[in-house]
């Protein structure tokens, strides 16, 4: 018997096609019509319904191309299931290269929103109803906050045994067991009983081809340890295995100045080890930031001028954190063919 069709937005998509569907949003005060861009892959064979998204913060576009990429995959045509690809979910925020929404919300802060609520209310309800109630599984795509870059890591709900399976598959060298966090997207899917990840890599408004590159890799990995992939033998192949952080923490800046930091992203820094320097504009010596424990740098600033408060470098913590050290390398020499150091998030060598 044929495999139904799939349903949404009031299109039909039947078995072995794809389209791409508009979820209408609505209008900005310029009275221009705004639309979610939808792309479905409706598979010809039964398999899970796995939705993939980006730029829910409207600013972060490095998952907008991993989707292109995925979506270029000769391998989806032999697609188990359905996929649900989701290249710009905050519209407003990329049309005008910002984070939050025009009423200053966070849409990742503003799950399960709400029909008849705020502009960001409104469209965290039209995702919900219309992407996530129809998943089985979900990725999010996301990359460091404005001036702030992301190692390549994961961010999921480890004591889920399904969604620390999916977690692993992925194959970056780095997963934090990460909170949920109220009103975001990975709350409101786990809330539904939907395993989610959440992909973290380079920084705001920048493309950057080792993010790119891992974030593809991972999500086709996923695709393949759910089945709806085949597996190839270059994907069987034993890789360096993921570590997980059950912690992680910012290192914030004790006074303003101007920073000097030292350790790169992926780096390994032993506690009471100078990350940097903070100087005042007319102070040859300076004051020097010590790394409060011993662990792995999974983001930092880019910023060189910073205030008394502000969050400098992000430190992952293991038991082990030599073993996470040799997986970042393994990671960096498995990503490293065709790219320049211009791909390399800022202080990575």
């Amino acid at each position: 018997m044929p495999r139904a069709s799939f349903s949404i937005n009031g299109a039909e998509v039947k078995a072995g096609s794809r389209t791409t569907v508009s979820l209408s949003l609505p209008s900005e005060s310029n009275l221009m019509d705004l639309a979610m861009p939808v792309h479905v892959v409706h598979g010809r064979r039964d398999g899970p319904v796995v939705f993939i998204s980006a730029a829910i913060h409207g600013d972060e576009i490095n998952g907008i191309e991993i989707i292109r990429r995925i979506l270029k995959w000769p391998a989806i045509s032999r697609l188990k299931g359905t996929l649900i690809a989701i290249p710009i979910v905050n519209v407003y925020g990329f049309l005008t290269h910002s984070r939050y929404l025009p009423d200053r919300r966070d849409l990742n802060r503003s799950f399960p929103g709400s029909q008849h609520g705020s502009l960001a209310a409104r469209l965290a309800y039209t995702f919900r109803e219309e992407i996530v109630k129809r998943a089985d599984y979900g990725i999010d795509l996301h990359t460091g906050a404005a001036h702030r870059t992301n190692h390549p890591h994961i961010r999921a709900n480890l004591d889920d045994e399904e969604t620390e399976r999916l977690a692993l598959a992925f194959g970056t060298p780095v997963i934090i067991n990460a909170n949920l966090r109220d009103g975001s997207l990975r709350q409101y899917a786990a809330d539904q009983g939907v395993p989610m990840l959440l992909y973290e890599a380079g920084e705001a408004l920048r493309f950057n081809e080792l993010a790119i590159n891992a974030g593809v890799k991972g999500v086709r990995n996923v695709l393949r340890a759910l089945g709806m992939v085949a597996k190839t033998r270059s994907s069987k192949r034993a890789k360096s295995p993921a570590v997980e952080a059950r912690s992680s923490a910012w290192v914030r800046s004790p006074k303003s100045g101007v920073l000097m930091l030292n350790a790169g992203l992926g780096a390994r820094v032993e506690k009471n080890e100078i990350l940097g320097v903070i100087a005042d504009v007319i102070d040859d010596e300076g004051t020097p930031i010590l790394s409060p424990q011993t662990g792995i740098v999974i983001g930092r600033t880019n910023l060189p001028i910073i205030n008394e408060g502000d969050a400098l470098i992000h430190i992952a913590c293991f038991a082990d954190s030599t073993k996470v050290e040799s997986a970042i390398e393994a990671f960096h020499e498995e990503h490293i063919e065709g790219l320049g150091p211009e791909d390399y998030p800022k202080g990575t060598e």
